[in-house]
């Protein structure tokens, strides 16, 4: 078994597996909560991917207009580089913001499990 090639990881292969989604559901409240931020999960798999973005971007949409300082420590925390929030943004110039934020985030704490999982599972690649 390989390392996960994290580059073109994609989201809608991890969406129906609830075990991850959890754990990324709760990666999500754990980084968010150090900020001051509560993002609760309700469980609903089916509806985790939709309900994780609306909660997030809210958050995200807040953090632009009021408190960018806490905006950019909270991407910072969960390691979301200012290379990659300018790639995306020119890659998709009509959606807004807050909406690339929320997806990189969410990319990024998916990556986090993923890579978490792995060596656990593989104890000995490190």
């Amino acid at each position: 078994m390989s390392v996960p090639d994290l580059k073109n990881v994609s989201i809608e292969s991890y969406r129906n597996r609830e075990e991850v989604i959890k754990q990324v559901a709760s990666q999500i409240e754990k980084d968010f909560v150090q900020f001051g931020l509560e993002v609760k999960f309700s469980g609903d798999i089916h509806s985790a991917y939709e309900e994780l973005f609306s909660k997030l971007n809210n958050h995200i949409s807040y953090l632009l207009d009021r408190d960018y300082h806490r905006l950019i420590l909270l991407l910072y925390q969960i390691d979301v580089s200012e290379k990659q929030i300018v790639k995306t943004e020119l890659s998709f110039p009509d959606v807004p913001k807050s909406e690339v934020l929320t997806e990189l985030i969410i990319l990024r704490e998916l990556k986090k499990v993923i890579i978490r999982n792995y060596y656990k599972e593989n104890p000995g690649k490190i």
